[in-house]
């Protein structure tokens, strides 16, 4: 039981880090997370972290070792992590409206296809998000599940991977956590791709 809570609050975790933890490493981590591998996360979220010059909040702090301190991290390299700087973090725009990507437009078709009336799911939304003003606009999917949300995301992001994503931005949402403001402009700026079994209950009802 610890374990598995432990596993819910490094989900919780990397979706507050969502805006600063480069792609190539935040798909990884929860892949690890969605294959029971939460400790290698523990040896090496901190450091990368350290290395990549990413701070956190005093709350994120605290959830950062209390998520990963019981599963073995090296409590030197987790408090040598950085206090935040709202100067250094990367700033996101997002649209609605897809910019035309084939690989990404197939592949919301594949899911909505897959996910539409899944039970323990929400809502399935798509969002494109561009970095500092600048560079190809990137898929996020917004997924708000009260299901397994560690393990929709893996299996999500194993989707998008097979279908020619290679860095896939899976972001499931559970209802009773707060959305992060990164979350709250991504939501704003997206486009329904599919409803799952409890959005049609609801309207049903």
């Amino acid at each position: 039981m610890a374990v598995r809570e432990n596993e819910l609050l490094c989900h919780e975790l990397l979706l507050r880090l969502a805006d600063r933890l480069p792609d190539r490493h935040l798909w990884r981590f929860r892949d690890w997370l969605a294959g029971d591998a939460a400790e290698v996360i523990a040896q090496v979220l901190p450091g990368t972290l350290v290395r990549e010059r990413i701070g956190l909040e005093d709350a994120e702090h605290r959830l950062l070792a209390e998520a990963l301190l019981p599963l073995g991290a090296d409590p030197a390299v987790v408090n040598a992590v950085l206090p935040a700087d709202p100067d250094t973090a990367p700033q996101h725009a997002f649209t609605a409206e897809s910019p035309g990507d084939p690989v990404a437009d197939s592949a919301l078709l594949v899911l909505g296809a897959t996910l539409r009336g899944r039970p323990g799911v929400r809502e399935v939304r798509s969002s494109w998000r561009t970095t500092g003003g600048a560079g190809t606009a990137k898929l996020v999917l917004l997924v708000t599940a009260s299901a397994d949300v560690i393990g929709l995301t893996g299996e999500i992001q194993r989707v998008l991977r097979a279908l020619g994503e290679p860095e896939p931005r899976v972001e499931a949402l559970p209802p009773e956590q707060e959305p992060t403001a990164y979350h709250r402009a991504a939501l704003a700026e997206s486009a329904l791709v599919c409803a799952g079994a409890e959005e049609l209950a609801g309207r049903r009802g």
